[in-house]
């Protein structure tokens, strides 16, 4: 059984060969199991992560702090998990810390690149007196998070990365094109001249938000550049949106008991355990635990 740890190690390892965490971003207590069991099953290292919007959702920081220590606890998980608050504001991640998640996402991107540095420079030294991790963010995702919206700014000074490495954080998210949510279909792809300018720079784990719909050749691409950490949502919640959707317009519902909150759940944790499966190959984190 393992307790949570930070994004330290299991970074450093998976930057060092080429593979990459998968971080998923939970929504409700089956979310969190179906995502717990799934690392335990195939033996990948997970970053379990909840926005500002999710932890609300959930009822507080404690709160979802108590569930997934609890369930790590409870299932005998014995993969290194870490509880990662996600794109959180200054003030936000402090709240997370004094609640016990063991690493945090400052995003400072939308201030001015000081700020940004000198927030980020605090929080440094915090996460150091709670034993946790930081990752924080220059460029900017494009799309959606929690109300915020950008249309995605491509990181144009890598001198930025070099100084937020100097600082001492523990993983970078850049902007490369990457958009929160479901892809337009006019999008075409990653920037990896940027990506690669970043790694042979700064020689360091990155992190690709917006993991949900980014072709897979493109993933695996990013990876072998730099990208150790992927995050994963929209396209999770989209296959449980569609098999919820067919147990209810296919009458499924109204077969037995599956009336049950419980059953009407399982049939679109299901369909994540699934997708979870076909992620966790896709990143190469399968059986990277003995």
């Amino acid at each position: 059984m393992t307790k949570l740890v930070n994004i330290k190690e299991m970074l450093k390892n998976a930057y060092k060969n080429k593979y990459a965490i998968p971080h998923i971003n939970i929504n409700n207590l089956a979310w969190t199991k179906t995502a717990l069991l799934a690392a335990e099953e195939f033996k990948s290292p997970i970053i379990i992560s909840a926005s500002y919007g999710a932890t609300k959702y959930f009822g507080g920081y404690n709160v979802v702090y108590s569930v997934v220590n609890s369930m790590v606890s409870d299932l005998n998980i014995t993969v290194p998990v870490a509880l990662h608050f996600d794109h959180g504001s200054y003030e936000q991640c402090v709240k997370a810390l004094e609640a016990g998640f063991s690493s945090v996402m400052y995003d400072g991107s939308h201030e001015l690149f000081k700020v940004n540095y000198e927030n980020t420079k605090e929080l440094v030294s915090l996460c150091k007196k709670y034993n946790a991790s930081l990752e924080a963010e220059i460029g900017q995702i494009g799309g959606e998070e929690d109300g915020i919206i950008s249309s995605g700014v491509i990181v144009s000074d890598t001198n930025e990365a070099i100084k937020m490495k100097e600082l001492g954080v523990d993983a970078l998210a850049v902007g490369i094109g990457n958009i929160h949510g479901q892809y337009p279909s006019t999008w075409k792809s990653l920037d990896f001249d940027t990506l690669e300018k970043i790694d042979k720079d700064c020689k360091m784990p990155l992190v690709l938000h917006g993991g949900s719909g980014i072709p897979s050749e493109q993933i695996k691409k990013a990876i072998k550049n730099g990208i150790a950490k992927v995050n994963v949502n929209t396209e999770l919640q989209l296959v449980n949106a569609k098999a919820i959707k067919e147990f209810v317009l296919f009458g499924k519902i109204d077969q037995d008991k599956n009336f049950d909150p419980r059953k009407i759940s399982n049939a679109g944790m299901e369909a994540v355990h699934k997708l979870l499966k076909e992620k966790f190959t896709e990143f190469g984190s399968i059986n990277r635990i003995k």
